[in-house]
């Protein structure tokens, strides 16, 4: 069975999540690392238990043949040039969300890893959840019926406790609500509902609390999504409240409604005066150790090992998530609907 290496670009804060689990895969390892700041190679084998070399210089990272992937740490306005240029090098790329900071970028991106033809897995590691592989398969089963509502909503107060705020105020390195970290219940909703977006509205604001005056853009927004199939759906991102985090969902159709972790189905008869329980872990942190990167990159590797297309979040599934986040974006800062090509 073959081992992929992997080099890493960047090694801030989500790269400390990046390689132990890429390394608890059994079928990957990380055995180089890229970044702006000078590293010891002794100290970094002896953290990860294996040999690792340091670069500072990408693309003689890049060049080394040994290396099969990548996985793209750097800040999200970086991601765009890095993950070019490993797709040109012929490496396989794992990338974080957001892909890119604008739909133009996002484009030469996709053309990029066609051109090359190499594997890529994005970190919409949502979908990888218990929470929505549970709520998934429920809807798959049927026993939802034909869901015509739906809304996913992202509650997440990211204010100076947090690691990534530092630079996550920034307009050219956050972006919007949306972008910055609401594009994963964005995805969960078009992971539950479709991908055939007819036309989305929405609006944005800010809070009024010092804590998130930083900020260069409007920290809430809510996303109203007109599907071709006649369904609708909400998004709601919400970055600068005080509370415990929160993905709400709540799917609505014709033969029952799930909210969280509860649901109700006609077809199998459960109490409709009593919600029904389903026994899943819930997404109930924002630290990127909680994330279930693991399961996310075993699936991954399995994929290469196949030759096959990433399952779920592959740059194709999220190029689709994307077109509907800068369009959202549009519409809020114009006032007006986007319709989708």
């Amino acid at each position: 069975m073959k081992t992929y290496n992997v080099g890493v670009i960047g090694h801030g804060w989500v790269a400390t999540a990046h390689i132990p689990a890429i390394n608890a895969t059994g079928r990957a390892r990380v055995t180089a690392i890229y970044s702006s700041r000078p590293f010891d190679e002794a100290a970094l084998s002896a953290k990860y238990g294996h040999p690792v070399k340091a670069y500072n210089d990408l693309a003689a990272m890049l060049a080394d043949p040994s290396i099969d992937a990548v996985s793209v740490c750097s800040y999200p306005q970086d991601h765009a040039k890095h993950v070019i240029a490993a797709a040109r090098a012929g490496k396989h790329i794992i990338v974080e969300k957001p892909l890119a900071m604008s739909w133009k970028d996002c484009l030469a991106m996709d053309k990029a890893i066609r051109d090359a033809k190499v594997k890529s897995c994005v970190c919409f590691e949502c979908r990888w959840s218990s929470q929505f592989l549970v709520t998934k398969a429920v809807i798959d089963e049927g026993l939802l019926g034909d869901l015509h509502y739906g809304e996913i909503d992202y509650y997440h107060g990211i204010g100076p406790w947090y690691g990534q705020f530092r630079w996550n105020v920034r307009k050219d390195a956050g972006g919007s609500s949306l972008l910055t970290a609401g594009c994963h219940a964005l995805d969960a909703l078009l992971l539950c509902m479709g991908g055939d977006v007819a036309e989305v509205t929405s609006y944005d604001t800010k809070s009024k609390s010092p804590i998130f005056k930083p900020y260069e853009y409007t920290t809430s927004s809510v996303t109203i999504l007109k599907f071709k199939s006649g369904k609708i759906g909400k998004c709601a991102a919400i970055v600068d409240c005080l509370q415990p985090y929160y993905f709400h969902t709540h799917l609505v159709g014709s033969e029952g409604s799930l909210l969280d972790q509860k649901f109700h189905s006609n077809r199998l008869d459960t109490n409709k005066h009593k919600w029904s329980e389903l026994s899943m872990k819930m997404l109930d942190s924002g630290d990127v150790s909680d994330h279930p990167y693991q399961t996310q990159f075993t699936a991954f590797f399995d994929a290469l090992a196949g030759g096959r297309e990433m399952p779920l979040t592959s740059f194709k599934d999220a190029l689709k998530t994307h077109e509907v986040l800068f369009a959202a974006d549009k519409s809020a800062a114009t006032g007006k609907p986007v319709k989708l090509g």
